[in-house]
């Protein structure tokens, strides 16, 4: 077994036995609702630390108490990433997860995602640069 993969194992197990951050106020209804919470707790690793900005994807399953079910499995990581990238990517996936946990469902929503998966997309690119261009400013003379 690889050793970045029993460190990643060592990482879901001290954040399984961690106490949860407190839960945001807000009620989760709508699966856009859930994306935009996650969001919220995504903290990418700090940019010193990786050589490459990358994509992963885990799917995670929720219960009606909005506890992950299970273990959330990595699906997807960028190519371009070392292994060191990919394990401090995963640790921050797996934060963010800990962060938002229990998601405080409304019941419908509770009733509609229990035990569903979702793929769950992470990544740190920070937007283009505004492109300032000569031409389109306008001078008054």
């Amino acid at each position: 077994m690889p050793r970045h993969w029993r460190w990643l194992g060592v990482v879901v197990l001290l954040l399984a036995t961690t106490s949860p951050a407190p839960a945001q106020p807000a009620q989760v209804n709508t699966i856009s609702d859930l994306f935009a919470r996650l969001r919220t707790c995504w903290k990418p690793p700090e940019p010193s630390r990786v050589h490459a900005d990358i994509d992963i994807t885990v799917i995670v399953s929720f219960n009606r108490a909005g506890q992950i079910m299970g273990r959330p499995r990595v699906t997807y990581e960028s190519e371009q990433a070392d292994d060191n990238d990919r394990l401090l990517y995963r640790i921050a996936v797996m934060e963010a997860l800990q962060r938002c946990v229990p998601m405080p469902f409304t019941e419908g929503m509770a009733g509609a995602a229990a035990g569903r998966p979702f793929a769950i997309r992470f990544h740190n690119r920070k937007p283009p640069a505004a492109e300032k261009r000569a031409w389109l400013i306008q001078k008054i003379l």
